[in-house]
């Protein structure tokens, strides 16, 4: 049986809790990134802020984020171009894991889609679009979106019920979803802290933080973890799970795009942090090492290409294409001894995985695509879509054009 499309079951029914007259003025503007271009194909949709990317969760799956507080009421809002705008934000994501945030709070009478759309967004949304959606978090959701949520459950396939999670609360929400660069509109941290008044336990002490283990690997700086190994600049976390892929993963299907186990990787970190050995032959599944490796990059306290770089990759698109190359060179020459190292290593390792793209499917785009966000973040909030575009152009040059990019640093010392 068909199962209910996922825009469709999304968007159902409005709280009773806030009325039009409610919304704050200005408030459909609220999210609007400032770096969109009036020459976005969607730009009308899109500057509203009700669909946003806000960086990747503990496993390194994109999280996406539709806030329906950002619904403008429906005689300014086109839904048949949003129902569109949903499919070319998604287009880009789909093909590796991702997880979605949908903020129910704001849906009311006058910015709520009509039954046509639902319709529409049932037929148009396919498996394509739930294959590598991994979980979605209904936050805030009302007793009447639990209803229909049992109602259309029958239609729905028991592997796709069993990623959706409701969060009451957003404290909720944080306990299942650790992601600082996640976004929560001002409209929906008001409500919650509304919801909150009187039903909040005893504040308890917050214990100080604990000073990071001798062989802490996660979550620590690259000088930490030169200090702490003799100055050797290549963390051993890094070069165990490099090793192990370049031994036995290079051609397995879909590398880096799959997940694995949560449970397993909160374990292999611990051995890891713990300076205790592990043998990812030990799990038979060779996801493990490869999550491994997305999830130091993506802990260390600032990005492997700094929070420096980050407006200088921003510009990469603007730089004509035959120089773009010289351009990565020019800006990694900037970069901390530690982190130029690691940096190409992990490139080097990059490269050899797309030269087998046509075992594994994982081409310099494709992988790109997954180490992006995984390479550099900007110092607040989060990257934008917008600069999604610079970004994945920036490692795909790293990863494509390794021998050149990394040829001058030598050279010219």
């Amino acid at each position: 049986m068909r199962e209910v499309s996922l825009a469709a079951w999304l968007i159902v029914e409005a709280p009773s809790t806030l009325r039009a007259t409610e919304r704050p003025s200005g408030a459909s503007m609220a999210g609007q990134d400032p770096t969109l271009s009036t020459d976005h194909p969607f730009y009308d949709v899109a500057r509203h802020g009700i669909l946003q990317v806000a960086g990747a969760d503990q496993l390194g799956r994109l999280i996406v984020t539709f806030s329906c507080c950002r619904m403008p009421p429906s005689h300014q809002l086109n839904h048949q171009r949003l129902l569109e705008y949903l499919k070319y934000t998604l287009d880009h994501y789909v093909e590796n894991d991702y997880t979605i945030v949908y903020f129910h709070y704001g849906l009311n009478s006058q910015n709520k889609p009509s039954l046509g759309w639902l319709q529409s967004a049932y037929k148009e949304f396919d498996r394509k679009y739930k294959k590598n959606l991994k979980a979605l978090y209904v936050v805030h959701p009302t007793s009447l979106i639990k209803v229909l949520w049992s109602i259309f459950r029958p239609l729905i396939s028991h592997k796709f019920g069993n990623k959706v999670t409701y969060c009451r609360q957003l404290r909720e929400l944080r306990e299942r979803l650790p992601c600082e660069q996640l976004l929560v509109p001002l409209e929906v941290a008001r409500y919650d802290e509304k919801l909150q008044r009187g039903q909040l336990p005893p504040p308890t002490k917050t214990p100080p933080p604990r000073p990071p283990l001798p062989t802490q690997q996660f979550g620590v700086s690259l000088q930490y973890l030169r200090d702490k190994n003799q100055g050797e600049l290549i963390p051993p976390v890094l070069r165990a799970t490099v090793t192990y892929l370049k031994e036995k993963g290079l051609r397995t299907e879909g590398l880096f795009r799959k997940s694995a186990s949560a449970q397993t990787i909160r374990q292999v970190q611990r051995l890891f942090n713990q300076g205790k050995p592990v043998n990812f032959d030990d799990y038979g599944d060779i996801h493990i090492p490869a999550v491994i490796l997305k999830t130091f990059l993506r802990e260390l306290p600032e990005p492997l290409l700094t929070f420096r770089a980050y407006e200088q990759i921003l510009g990469i698109t603007s730089v004509e294409s035959s120089l773009r190359v010289t351009r990565c060179r020019q800006i990694l020459q900037e970069l901390p001894e530690p982190n130029h190292a690691v940096l190409r290593y992990v490139a080097d390792f990059l490269h050899a995985v797309s030269q087998e793209s046509i075992f594994n499917k994982m081409n310099s785009s494709n992988l790109a695509c997954v180490f992006g966000l995984n390479l550099i973040w900007p110092s607040q909030g989060v990257a934008s879509p917008s600069a999604l575009v610079p970004l994945n152009l920036f490692t795909e040059l790293l990863i494509e054009y390794y021998e050149k990019v990394f040829s001058a640093r030598e050279a010219g010392r």
